[in-house]
């Protein structure tokens, strides 16, 4: 008899998670909390329990006997749910609260590399609007302005010009457009190179890195338009030597790993570093507490060995193993409801996909309709696929959906080729 998971959150990243935890062998039945329609095409159950109910979620852990939990998002992260869980006497990967704040508060990340010389970005924070815009004046532009709390991957304006950058500060300390997340500001100066992400399984002072991927945050070609929750990835990133990885697991995920435990704040589950490889070599943007979304999509379907089992022995102190396909090239692309980020239009009818046995379709913001499935928020869903090589993936993956009818939707036709240009 194998293991029952339950899976909490409700995008194409626990749809992945979920996939690949089905796909190893040693689990027979993965269920999500709350999980969308979509993913109920691939076997996999969904219960209508909010994240943020960790009552509830507990009580249905009990009463259906489930050996673990995998926490996605990172709302219930920072909110304590692992405490909870772990007060309850269930096991649960991901971070508790104290080491989600990695994640929780970018202020807290800064200072933990700066006590710890992890390179990232010189910066300052600040508490107050006018202080923040004196720095802004003196320092100049381009500059990065960020939210300091959780703002859902939208609270960060790298800004070119002053303008930018003021409008920026206003909109947090004045409009307090990301409510309590606003409360304070990182000014951060502006780097340049090529942006990757390299998330690894993490328990304690041990971590299994996983292959990188480069995610395409900005809304349509060319890297134009306003930052998103992300709009594709691929996986690997040939533009990123091995070199600089190695480097980068080194020089940044060691030593945060370690900072956490030596602080007292030790960290088990995925930590998410975003990281830009800079010609002084690679520095830290951001950390985030869990797997990123839609890098998880491309990443998970690399994974040839059972996800389960290697996260059910780190959860109880043996050794996993984690494999990975090195020969192929692994490409995704979303689907996003017509003005999103801003003023998502809601209702676009879901076509039929049709993909092969190395495609799938990962599904997030959808919802059951009298015609089937139609859209319901801004990220829609991913198209997956695996090919020998970025232009292969890309003209699969481009052959599938633009032969579909995405009336309501739109989607960027240039994932993966920042390594085409590289």
């Amino acid at each position: 008899m194998g293991q029952k998971v339950l899976v909490i959150g409700s995008g194409a990243r626990e749809h992945a998670i979920a996939h690949a935890l089905m796909r190893g062998g040693s689990v027979d039945e993965v269920t999500v909390a709350p999980g969308n329609p979509g993913m109920e095409l691939d076997g996999i159950r969904t219960t209508q329990i909010s994240p943020s109910n960790h009552a509830a979620l507990i009580e249905f852990v009990r009463s259906n006997n489930y050996d673990w939990v995998f926490v996605g998002p990172e709302v219930p992260l920072i909110e304590g749910i692992v405490d909870d869980f772990e007060a309850a006497g269930i096991k649960a990967f991901g971070p508790n609260k104290a080491a989600a704040q990695i994640e929780g508060s970018k202020d807290f990340a800064k200072q933990l590399m700066e006590r710890h010389s992890i390179p990232t970005a010189k910066y300052h924070t600040f508490e107050e609007l006018e202080p923040a815009k004196a720095y802004v004046q003196e320092h100049g532009a381009p500059i990065v302005i960020k939210a300091d709390g959780l703002a859902a991957g939208k609270g960060v304006t790298v800004a070119m010009d002053i303008d930018t950058a003021i409008n920026a500060l206003d909109d947090i300390f004045v409009d307090h457009r990301f409510g309590a997340a606003g409360a304070k500001v990182v000014i951060e100066d502006f780097l340049e190179g090529q942006e990757f992400s390299l998330m690894s399984f993490v328990r304690g002072t041990e971590f299994w890195a996983m292959p990188i991927s480069q995610d395409h945050k900005r809304a349509y070609d060319g890297d134009k338009g306003p930052n998103t929750g992300g709009m594709g990835a691929y996986s690997p990133v040939p533009q990123i030597a091995q070199s600089v990885v190695d480097q980068a697991i080194e020089t940044i995920v060691r030593p945060t790993v370690e900072a956490m435990a030596a602080e007292g704040t030790p960290f088990t589950g995925i930590l998410y570093a975003g990281l830009i490889a800079t010609a002084d070599g690679p520095k830290v943007i951001e950390f985030n507490a869990r797997f990123g979304d839609p890098e998880t999509e491309v990443v998970l379907p690399q994974l040839t060995s059972d996800l389960a089992a290697g996260i059910w022995a780190i959860l109880n102190g043996n050794t996993p193993t984690f494999t990975w396909d090195e020969h192929n090239t692994t490409l995704g692309v979303v689907l996003a409801s017509n003005g999103y980020p801003v003023d998502v239009i809601k209702g676009a009818h879901i076509p039929e996909i049709p993909v092969d046995e190395d495609s799938h379709v990962y599904y997030a913001g959808v919802a059951n309709s009298d015609e089937g499935l139609i859209a319901n928020s801004g990220r829609v869903l991913l198209v997956e696929t695996s090919a020998p090589d970025i232009k292969a993936a890309q003209d699969k993956i481009y052959a599938i959906i633009d032969n579909l009818d995405t009336t309501g939707m739109f989607y960027r036709h240039d994932i993966g080729s920042k390594a085409l240009d590289a």
